[in-house]
């Protein structure tokens, strides 16, 4: 099938879903009050206290979603596993959280940074600075993943707390309508983010500490949940032995000696040795695969 830019049936489609994938302020979780009111009343104790009081519902949360996170993952290592790559598709606080898990991927295990790839509203520039009005263009979305030549074999994953973003929204539409698997987190149940992907994860966390703030318990969630995604797939993806980052890049000295530890573990060579080895074969996956079992 075709991966194309423009389409008449896209456009009229996505019209129509921008107008239907509205949710009411009363409807979105997201937006409801604090459990807590007066905060500006609060001592430094009691605020303290209480944003951990709702942070301990964050896991139970996605506890509840944890079918969804499994179906997710497992129909994306398919893909993987046939040349796929994972974009991260996100605004503000949610697309910062997924360009960070995907650029943390290369030095945690090895991989090429286009394997897992986090796309912002706004680009760049939105990762330190607010882009006005970046995330209502719905058409954007398609176009900044277009830049990367998506195929068949490819996985989006939408991320907006709200699951309202048309930015997300219009991405996750089109990549799903050429035939890329979709997936979503999302803090609001039935969104319309969610509906229009095959893959939803809605982790319900509840209403913010601080009113509408979905940087504290949706943005947490999301960053538990991507963890989850990406170092399941890394693992399955063959990127770790036991339970050692063994193609971690070496970085700094703190991760050559991690990797000179590794090595010495599994065998029986000196510190010189192992160091001389791991500089020379640049991983700990590779020395170990150079002596025979």
């Amino acid at each position: 099938m075709r991966i194309s830019s423009s389409s008449n049936s896209y456009r009229a489609m996505t019209d129509n879903n921008h107008s239907n994938a509205t949710m009411k302020i009363a409807d979105k979780i997201t937006e409801q009050p604090s459990r807590y009111a007066h905060l500006d009343k609060m001592s430094v104790a009691e605020i303290l206290y209480a944003i951990n009081d709702e942070d301990r519902l964050v896991a139970e949360a996605i506890r509840k979603a944890m079918p969804q996170i499994l179906n997710l993952v497992e129909k994306a290592e398919v893909r993987m596993k046939n040349g796929g790559r994972i974009f991260y598709v996100g605004a503000g606080t949610s697309g910062r959280l997924g360009v960070l898990d995907a650029s943390e991927l290369p030095p945690t295990f090895g991989v090429s940074a286009d394997l897992v790839i986090g796309i912002i509203a706004g680009g760049d520039a939105a990762l330190r600075t607010a882009v006005e009005k970046a995330e209502d263009i719905t058409e954007k979305g398609w176009e900044d993943l277009l830049v990367h030549h998506p195929t068949q074999h490819d996985v989006v994953i939408g991320i907006a707390a709200s699951g309202t973003t048309p930015y997300v929204i219009g991405a996750v539409t089109r990549a799903r309508e050429n035939g890329l698997l979709t997936g979503c987190i999302t803090s609001n149940p039935c969104s319309p983010l969610a509906q229009v992907c095959e893959c939803p994860i809605e982790t319900i966390v509840g209403p913010e500490f601080l009113t509408g703030s979905s940087r504290m318990k949706s943005g947490t969630a999301q960053k538990m949940v991507l963890n989850m995604i990406s170092t399941c797939l890394m693992i399955r993806m063959g990127r770790v032995k036991g339970n050692q980052m063994v193609n971690m890049q070496l970085t700094n000295e703190k991760l050559i000696d991690r990797g000179i530890r590794m090595i010495r573990a599994s065998i029986a060579i000196s510190e010189k040795e192992a160091r001389d080895l791991l500089l020379k074969h640049g991983s700990v996956q590779k020395v170990l695969e150079s002596f025979p079992t």
